[in-house]
């Protein structure tokens, strides 16, 4: 029964979905890429064009290959098109409501065999799969932001998940050139149960005054030697994003250091929410990055 993945659905042409769309053509699948709007599968195929051509031009990858990859992937406006697949994965905003609709509403159009993952980064995969019709064949595939350029992917089975399934997930993670780390289903999984806390204290430490914007990005950089300091990469996952995590965990875990900072809360609520929107920890608008506080 279970035969090899050719073909990859993914549902959700944003920042995560059209990563995963790239790098799964590069590595030779067939993708159908859907989302509820045309023009942002349009949009995300003009991105995943772009990202590839920056690939070309550092010579990581030859422009034939480049328009071998973008031809396999094909628009799926109508969740019926990602009939044919082996593997679905969905790469929705991260709301277990959203995402239990959309398990809901692409379920009958599967084969009974297909695969249906999630790219959630800290909702319980037992919980989604328990809104499918297969929850053996559900797993937890979650790759980081930004995809072409991030080398661990979580796997995160399901209490139901069978180990045909875990294993023929394993085998395609592997097949992107990219490394699998496996973790159990405990809410944000590793890297962001890790991850989260640490911004969410960089937060507090801004809240309470120890040190500006720039104070702690600069010390976090130069001494823990992290590429960017936690308040930018705050910004950067995007602060609703950031919030909806800590939520997940302190909802999950019931223990009050996974508390969400009140500011953290203030700027999502004045949809600061980052790069996305141009403001953040940092104001976007100028020539370079100016800290808001």
């Amino acid at each position: 029964m279970d035969h090899q993945i050719k073909t990859v659905g993914i549902i959700g042409a944003g920042q995560m979905g059209n990563g995963i769309a790239h790098v799964a053509s590069v590595a030779g699948f067939d993708i159908r890429l859907h989302d509820i709007a045309e023009d942002r599968i349009n949009a995300a195929l003009a991105t995943i064009d772009g990202n590839m051509a920056r690939q070309v031009a550092k010579g990581a990858i030859a422009d034939a290959d480049r328009r071998t990859a973008m031809s396999r992937i094909v628009s799926a406006p109508k969740l019926e098109d990602l009939g044919p697949c082996d593997l679905v994965i969905e790469a929705a905003t991260e709301s277990e409501e959203v995402k239990r609709k959309i398990f809901t509403a692409v379920c009958p159009h599967l084969r009974p065999d297909a695969i249906l993952a999630s790219n959630t980064s800290s909702i319980s995969i037992t919980r989604l799969a328990a809104a499918t019709d297969r929850p053996e064949h559900f797993i937890g595939i979650h790759f980081m932001n930004p995809v072409p350029l991030m080398q661990l992917v979580e796997l995160i089975r399901g209490i139901a998940t069978d180990d045909g399934t875990f294993e023929r997930a394993k085998d395609f993670v592997a097949s992107l050139h990219k490394t699998a780390s496996v973790s159990e289903d405990f809410p944000a999984f590793i890297v962001n149960r890790i991850l989260l806390p640490m911004i969410n204290e960089a937060v507090y430490t801004l809240y309470e005054g120890v040190g500006s914007v720039e104070a702690i990005d600069t010390a976090m950089r130069l001494g823990a030697n992290h590429p960017m300091g936690p308040l930018q990469l705050a910004d950067f996952i995007g602060l609703d994003t950031c919030l909806s995590v800590m939520q997940v965990l302190h909802d999950g875990l019931a223990d009050s250091k996974y508390r969400p900072c009140p500011l953290l809360v203030k700027y999502v609520e004045a949809g600061w929410l980052g790069r996305k929107t141009k403001r953040g920890f940092y104001d976007y608008r100028g020539e370079k990055p100016i800290p808001t506080r």
